[in-house]
């Protein structure tokens, strides 16, 4: 068996890993960081030592608020890797990554996986055409590129975030034609039972209240409880279709941009065959962990939004709370001085999750979206529609990874990251089946493609000494 050769390694550098490594190097654990992008931040910080004044003016002070992270991270001393695709992690906690084409194999004692979130699957008729695009990707383009879309922009969907890029593009100067919100009007109903508790998290409620009322000061229609949403166009978005009620209505667009929430990266986790739950109020796969991040699998651990959603300002106590208990597994520090560190942390955290109920409530995706018609794509690469998957069903198909034998919905790169929870929740119901007994792809090694120069390297590669 390969030796330690760190006592932890921390996956992922966004909010949560960027915490945990800074606590980690407080607590004297020898600690190494890998992340894919070039920068710290994760998606939700994406490049914020690097982007220009005036783009960061527009995206605002919360996204600012994790330069000064980003920044004590790179004067920490903590061994950060840059460009460091993980594409495997073995039981024994080995971790394989490449970085300059080249890939390497290190261990430690323990681990902390800090992949964040991502964009729930949004698969109307037409989400394939050339100019729709995730909400999140119009954001990351104007963090890494300071560029907006041209043309009519129509956003379609439900959650904070549809509302957030929508004042961006405002500040940045694009045109916002329309907010198309699809959350059912009986969810705020059923978020009103939370709001007590989510006065207690005021900021996040005048922010959303400011969001709406910058909307409507632009004048930019919001269209509330939008349902059977679809997109058309020839070669190229033209327009967006949608019901209120019994009425249709048609909005040109240039550029549809799709967010439905976002929900836990489970790749990493699903890889290694750990513990899930599914959650039926956020209707997604969620691994199981204990207070101190712990999966079922020891020594492995996971922080942030990768556990479960709570949002970036939650992810950094959480962050702290895993690498406390990280060295408390590893004999750096004993329980009365771990209680002592997270006794903060967990305050900090607890405080950012009072809005989640509320939230979680009132954006709760509609059921329509997970039930697409015959014609819409589900897995895009493999181009399997949702009659196809439906008519898996009739032929005796009992769970996503029998798709797989039955069409290769669910075999591309992205290994059913882009398809694997409407593949889920349409054999559920197809199979009158919970989501539970349906369950979920497997997903297997490389996590991302890789060049085969890189795993060949393998052989000739020595244990990764620290930088």
């Amino acid at each position: 068996m390969m030796a330690p050769t760190h006592d932890l390694i921390i996956i992922g550098a966004g909010p949560a890993g960027m915490s945990a490594a800074l606590h980690a190097a407080a607590l004297g654990l020898k600690t190494l960081l890998l992340d894919e992008q070039s920068h710290p931040g994760g998606q939700i910080y994406r490049n914020v030592t690097q982007v220009p004044p005036r783009v960061a003016a527009v995206l605002g002070p919360d996204y600012r608020h994790g330069r000064s992270l980003a920044e004590r991270l790179q004067q920490c001393g903590v061994d950060y890797r840059r460009g460091a695709l993980v594409w495997e992690i073995t039981e024994d906690l080995v971790v394989t990554f490449q970085q300059d084409e080249r890939s390497s194999r290190v261990r430690a004692r323990q681990i902390i996986a800090a992949t964040g979130a991502m964009e729930r699957p949004s698969p109307v008729p037409g989400w394939t055409l050339p100019g729709v695009l995730n909400a999140g990707a119009a954001q990351i383009a104007m963090k890494t590129s300071a560029s907006v879309p041209q043309g009519p922009v129509v956003l379609a969907g439900a959650g904070p975030l549809l509302l957030l890029v929508a004042c961006q593009l405002l500040e940045a100067g694009a045109e916002v034609a329309a907010v198309v919100q699809t959350a059912p009007r009986e969810n705020l109903r059923r978020a009103l039972r939370h709001l007590p508790a989510a006065l207690g998290a005021p900021h996040y409620l005048i922010k959303g209240l400011k969001m709406l009322w910058r909307l409507r000061r632009a004048g930019v229609p919001l269209y509330q409880g939008a349902s059977e949403l679809r997109i058309e166009g020839e070669h190229q978005v033209q327009q967006v279709q949608f019901n209120i009620g019994p009425q249709r209505h048609t909005l040109a667009a240039k550029v549809v941009l799709l967010h439905h929430g976002v929900v836990p990266n489970t790749q990493l986790s699903r890889q290694l065959r750990l513990d899930h739950q599914w959650d039926a109020i956020n209707l997604c796969w969620t691994p199981v962990v204990d207070a101190g991040g712990q999966t079922s699998l020891p020594g492995l651990r996971i922080a942030g939004d990768g556990a479960a959603i709570a949002g970036a300002r939650a992810a950094e106590p959480a962050g702290v709370i895993a690498a406390a208990h990280a060295a408390l597994a590893v004999g750096k520090i004993d329980a009365p001085t771990c209680a002592a560190s997270v006794r903060e942390a967990q305050a900090k955290r607890d405080r950012h999750l009072r809005i989640r109920p509320f939230l979680d409530a009132l954006y709760r995706p509609p059921q329509w979206l997970a039930q697409p018609p015959d014609e819409a794509i589900v897995c895009r690469c493999e181009e399997v529609t949702a009659g196809q998957i439906r008519e898996m069903a009739r032929l005796g198909c009992q769970g996503p990874n029998q798709t797989k034998f039955f069409s290769r919905c669910g075999m591309g790169p992205c290994q059913g990251r882009m398809c694997g929870l409407t593949v889920t929740q349409m054999l559920a119901q197809a199979l009158h089946k919970s989501p539970e007994e349906v369950g979920a792809y497997h997903i297997r090694t490389p996590l991302k493609p890789i060049a085969l120069a890189s795993l060949a390297a393998l052989a000739d590669t020595e244990p990764l000494a620290p930088e």
